[in-house]
């Protein structure tokens, strides 16, 4: 892109958001990254705009977002939203939201963190969820639209998840065996995601991609 660009990302304080969106900052042909927050942070940057708003009034701040993309890193588990509701709120309804303000505010691109195995017929209540969000967003006509379905997320969490701590050490000791199809279900560092979000929002292609886990740790290992 040889233009400045304005971009947007929604769960920028999440374990990938908070790592995209310092690979944003970085960039110096990005001239403004607005961060959409539920309240304010103490991150300072020039090119840094915080958008404090409430997301189930999302239609409410439709006039600031605006841009070249959004970036949706929007999630949470059941445990911590504690009701099959409400994790479909943060994980469904906000993405789609989100999505439907992008599109009419015309902006073309449309990145989206999901989950292997996502399948909006999948018995697991959190593949299903994310397998119709995607399916969802898919109704509007994005120049480009890219949804990554990334394995295990590796990377240092503010709480403490202990089942998902063992999964990573298990994970970095069964990496290396697990090739061929097996590829896809290493687990994958935060890093690896969000470079790859950012390098392909920096190489757009136009229409709908599905990025699978093992896809990812490529195009961010190149």
């Amino acid at each position: 892109m040889n233009k400045k660009s304005k971009v947007i990302v929604a769960g920028g304080t999440g374990l990938v958001g908070s790592a995209l969106l310092n690979l944003l900052l970085d960039d110096e042909n990005i001239e403004e990254v607005i961060s959409v927050v539920r309240k304010q942070t103490n991150k300072n940057h020039p090119g840094l705009k915080e958008l404090i708003v409430d997301f189930d009034q999302l239609e409410n701040y439709k006039n600031e977002l605006t841009g070249d993309a959004i970036f949706c890193c929007l999630g949470t588990t059941i445990k911590k939203a504690k009701t099959k509701e409400n994790f479909k709120k943060v994980d469904y309804r906000y993405p789609l939201e989100l999505a439907k303000v992008a599109f009419e505010n015309e902006v073309p691109n449309y990145h989206i963190i999901t989950a292997m195995g996502s399948d909006s017929n999948s018995s697991i209540f959190y593949n299903r969820v994310k397998g119709e969000v995607e399916e969802a967003i898919s109704q509007y006509d994005f120049e480009s639209l890219n949804i990554y379905r990334p394995s295990l997320l590796m990377g240092d969490r503010e709480e403490s998840r202990p089942g998902e701590n063992f999964g990573i050490i298990l994970a970095k000791v069964l990496n290396p065996l697990m090739l061929g199809p097996l590829r896809k279900y290493r687990g994958i560092d935060i890093n690896d995601v969000a470079r790859t979000i950012y390098l392909t929002f920096k190489n757009p292609k136009k229409g709908k991609h599905i990025f699978l886990s093992d896809e990812i740790y490529d195009i961010a290992r190149k």
